[in-house]
């Protein structure tokens, strides 16, 4: 298996679709990648030869943020707006959606879960 980053990368997959399987790496940052190394990006990831792998290795460690060091930047950033108190931060607080989205109809996997007023006359009634 081919480790870029951290990660294993699947093999059967081809190189543009294998990439985004990083952590901070979608199909336009895969795309771009691929073009700046000058690689085919529909070769698959078995066939690539340890020059290739070390090039896409290389141009990945030095030129982007990826995997720990992408998620340790955006929980810093949302601590620093959770510690300045803005709306924004307030709302990551309380864990409600951030950016504007209704909450009456939708957004129940972020809202906290609730006892609904049937379950609490079972428990009055025991």
């Amino acid at each position: 298996m081919a480790r870029i980053s951290g990660r294993n990368i699947p093999e059967n997959k081809r190189g543009i679709i294998a990439l985004t399987y990083i952590f901070g790496i979608g199909k336009n940052i895969s795309k771009q990648i691929f073009e700046k190394i000058k690689l085919n990006p529909n070769t698959k990831v078995n066939k690539w030869s340890d020059l290739e792998l070390n090039k896409i290795r290389n141009f990945i460690n030095n030129k982007l943020k990826v995997e720990g060091e992408l998620k340790t930047e955006i929980n810093s950033d949302v601590k620093r707006l959770v510690d300045i108190k803005c709306y924004r931060g307030i709302r990551h607080k309380i864990g409600l959606t951030v950016r504007g989205q209704k909450t009456k109809n939708n957004c129940r996997t972020i809202k906290v879960k609730r006892n609904t007023i049937a379950k609490n006359q079972k428990l009055i009634n025991k």
